[in-house]
C-alpha cells in the first residue's frame, strides 16, 4: 500500500515536466523583439540657384560681382614704367622707344608716347592712330611696350639733340616728371620727327 502510494506520487511529480518537454503546457514565453532599423534622414534640398539671367545688362553687377576689371585699370604714367631709346636707324635716326612696367600692378599704355626734344620747344608729332582707352594695350608688372620714334635726314633747316625726354599719355592732368634717355646726334627738323602709338613688339613699332 505504501509502495503504490510513493509511485503515485512520483509520477505526479513528473507529469509536468514531460508536459513540458512535448509541448502540452503552454507558457509564458519571452519573445524576441524584432530589431529595427532606424530610418535615414532625409537629405536637406538644395538652394534653388538663381537664374543668371535675372541680372543681366546691370552695369554694376546686380550679383555683388565686381565691374570688368579692365576699367579699374589706371593708365600708365611715367612713375610706373622705366624707360630707354635705343639707335634703330642711323641714316634716318631712328630710335626705338621701350617702357617696361616697375611696379607690381598693371596698368593701361594709352595713346602715344609725348617726346620733346632737349632744350627745343615743341613735341614730335603723332603717327598713325592709337586704339581707344577700351582696347588700349595692357601692361603687366615687367611687361613692355614699345613706340618708334622717326628721325630726319639733316636738311639745314633743324638743330641736333643729345637727349630726350618722354612722358605718359594719361587722358588727364596728372602732373608726371619726364623720363630722359641719351640720343646722340638726333637731327630735330620742324614736322619731320614723329612718333609711333605704343605696342606690345619692337618690329610693329618700327615699321609703322
Amino acid at each position: 500500500m505504501v509502495l503504490a502510494l510513493v509511485s503515485g506520487l512520483a509520477l505526479t511529480a513528473c507529469g509536468p515536466a514531460e508536459d513540458d518537454a512535448s509541448g502540452g503546457v503552454e507558457g509564458p514565453t519571452a519573445s524576441t523583439p524584432e530589431s529595427v532599423t532606424p530610418s535615414k534622414p532625409s537629405k536637406p534640398s538644395k538652394p534653388t540657384t538663381p537664374s543668371a539671367s535675372a541680372d543681366e545688362g546691370s552695369p554694376s553687377g546686380g550679383d555683388g560681382s565686381s565691374p570688368d576689371p579692365e576699367y579699374a585699370l589706371f593708365p600708365c604714367s611715367t612713375y610706373d614704367v622705366k624707360f630707354t631709346a635705343t639707335l634703330a636707324e642711323s641714316t634716318t635716326g631712328s630710335y626705338l622707344l621701350k617702357i617696361t612696367n616697375k611696379g607690381t600692378k598693371a596698368c593701361k599704355v594709352l595713346g602715344h608716347p609725348v617726346v620733346t626734344f632737349g632744350d627745343l620747344d615743341g613735341q614730335a608729332t603723332e603717327r598713325g592712330e592709337a586704339p581707344g582707352i577700351e582696347d588700349a594695350l595692357r601692361l603687366e608688372a615687367g611687361e613692355s611696350a614699345y613706340a618708334g620714334l622717326m628721325g630726319g635726314v639733316d636738311d639745314g633747316t633743324g638743330k641736333t639733340v643729345d637727349s630726350i625726354a618722354m612722358t605718359m599719355n594719361t587722358e588727364s592732368d596728372l602732373e608726371q616728371t619726364p623720363l630722359k634717355a641719351s640720343t646722340p646726334g638726333l637731327y630735330v627738323s620742324p614736322d619731320k620727327n614723329s612718333v609711333t602709338a605704343w605696342v606690345d613688339n619692337a618690329e610693329d613699332a618700327l615699321g609703322s
